[in-house]
C-alpha cells in the first residue's frame, strides 16, 4: 500500500458530514449551499442530458464551454483570453491536483499558507514534492513578507495560493497581491491560483485575479470552479485557466486522471456562464443575508465571531468565547450532544496548527441556519 493513503485520516468534511448524518444534526460542517442555483441552469441540463451527446466530450472540455469560460473573464476582469488558455475538469480539486502533478517535479518545494484546503499538501506529497507551510494568523489573515520570503528555498517551484480564502474567509488585498507576485517574479516561480471562490464576495467587495498583475500571467494557473459560482458543487465542473504552453501540460496530467466530464453539465455551464451575468449579485446579496444571519445569532449566543467577507465559511474563536476545550474535542462534542456539524480549524494544517477555531458554512436557508444556532447555543451550555 502506498504509505501516504494508508496513512491518511478520512478527509475531515467526510467525517464530519458523516457524524451529522449518524446523529441527526445540523451539517454547517462540508461546505455545501442549500439554496442559489439558478433554475435556468437545471433546465439546461435536462435539456442537454435528453437531447444532446452523452458520450465522450473532448478531454480539454467542450468547445462551447471553452470559450464560456474565456469570454467570462474578459468581460468580469478584462483578461484577454482564448478556448487555448482553458482546460476544463471535474472540478476544482481535479484542476488542482492536474496543475501540482503537470508542474511540480519529485524533491520540489511547494509553499502553501495555512490554514489550507486539506487537498493540498497530499496532492503535493503525491507529485513527490514537500509542502512548505506559511501560516496566516488569526483574526487578520495577513499574507506577511517575511514570513512568504523566509519559506523560500532552493527547492522551491511553486506557491499554491487560494483567494478569497477558506477557511479564513477573506479576501487579500491589493498590497498582499503584490507582495506575492514580486517574490513570484524574483524567484522565478509558478504560482497556482485557487480562485475558486472569486464571485462569492461580500459586502461590495471586488475581487482581482492574480495573473492581472505585472508580470504574473506567464506564470499563473488559475482555478475555477462552476459548483462555487452556480451553487452547484456536485456537478464537479471546474477549470484551469494558464497560458497556452502550461495549459497544455496541466491538460496532459488531466488527461489521465478523468480524462474528460459530463457532457451535459459542461453545455448547462456554458449556458449559465453566457448567460447568467446577471445572478451573480442576487447570490452574493443572499449569501451576505445569511451570513448576517449566522454572525447575529451566533454572537447573541454569546459567540466571538471572526469578520468573514467572502466565501460561505465564518470562523468562531473558541477560547474568546470562553471554552477551555480545544477545536476537535468541540466539534466531538457538538455533533454528539448538541446536535450540529462544524470543521476544526486544525485540521486545515499540520504544522502548529490553530486549536482553538471552527468553520461553519453559512450558506444555508434561513430555518437551517436558526436551526444550527439554536444547536450552537445549546453546545454553548453543555461544552463551555
Amino acid at each position: 500500500m502506498n504509505p501516504l493513503y494508508q496513512q491518511m485520516k478520512t478527509s475531515v468534511f467526510e467525517r464530519m458530514s458523516l457524524a451529522a448524518t449518524q446523529h441527526g444534526a445540523v451539517n454547517l460542517g462540508q461546505g455545501f449551499p442549500d439554496f442559489g442555483w439558478p433554475d435556468e441552469i437545471l433546465e439546461a441540463a435536462a435539456r442537454a442530458l435528453m437531447e444532446g451527446s452523452n458520450q465522450y466530450a473532448p478531454s480539454r472540455g467542450l468547445p462551447v464551454l471553452r470559450e464560456a469560460v474565456a469570454a467570462h473573464y474578459q468581460r468580469h476582469f478584462g483578461q484577454p483570453l482564448e478556448a487555448d488558455n482553458v482546460c476544463v475538469t471535474s472540478g476544482a480539486t481535479e484542476a488542482l491536483g492536474a496543475a501540482i502533478l503537470a508542474t511540480v517535479q519529485p524533491g520540489d518545494d511547494v509553499v502553501i499558507f495555512t490554514p489550507a484546503y486539506d487537498s493540498y499538501a497530499p496532492m503535493i506529497r503525491r507529485a513527490g514534492a514537500t509542502p512548505v507551510e506559511v501560516a496566516l494568523q488569526p483574526p487578520a489573515w495577513r499574507l506577511d513578507h517575511a514570513a512568504l520570503e523566509a519559506a523560500i528555498g532552493p527547492k522551491t517551484s511553486a506557491i499554491l495560493f487560494n483567494n478569497p480564502h477558506n477557511p479564513a474567509g477573506r479576501l487579500f488585498d491589493a498590497d498582499e497581491l503584490e507582495t506575492l507576485a514580486a517574490i513570484a517574479r524574483e524567484h522565478d516561480l509558478i504560482v497556482i491560483s485557487d480562485e475558486v471562490w472569486e464571485h462569492v464576495l461580500l459586502d461590495g467587495r471586488r475581487f482581482t485575479p492574480l495573473a492581472r498583475l505585472p508580470g504574473m500571467a506567464e506564470r499563473t494557473i488559475k482555478i475555477g470552479s462552476a459548483g462555487k459560482i452556480f451553487s452547484l458543487t456536485g456537478w464537479k465542473i471546474g477549470w484551469i485557466i494558464a497560458p497556452p504552453e502550461l495549459a497544455t501540460v496541466v491538460a496532459r496530467a488531466h488527461q489521465f486522471l478523468t480524462f474528460a466530464t459530463a457532457p451535459n453539465l459542461q453545455s448547462a455551464v456554458a449556458f449559465g456562464l453566457n448567460e447568467g451575468g446577471a445572478w451573480i449579485q442576487p447570490m452574493q446579496d443572499r449569501f451576505q443575508r445569511a451570513r448576517d444571519r449566522m454572525t447575529s445569532g451566533l454572537r447573541t449566543a454569546g459567540y466571538a465571531v471572526l469578520d468573514a467577507t467572502s466565501t460561505y465559511f465564518l470562523c468562531v474563536d473558541l477560547a474568546a468565547s470562553g471554552f477551555g476545550i480545544e477545536d476537535e474535542a468541540f466539534a466531538l462534542g457538538a455533533v454528539e450532544r448538541a446536535g450540529v456539524a462544524v470543521v476544526p480549524l486544525s485540521a486545515f494544517a499540520e504544522r502548529d496548527p490553530p486549536r482553538h477555531l471552527v468553520r461553519l458554512c453559512f450558506g444555508k436557508k434561513d430555518e437551517t441556519i436558526d436551526a444550527g444556532v439554536a444547536a450552537m447555543a445549546r453546545a454553548k451550555e453543555l461544552l463551555a
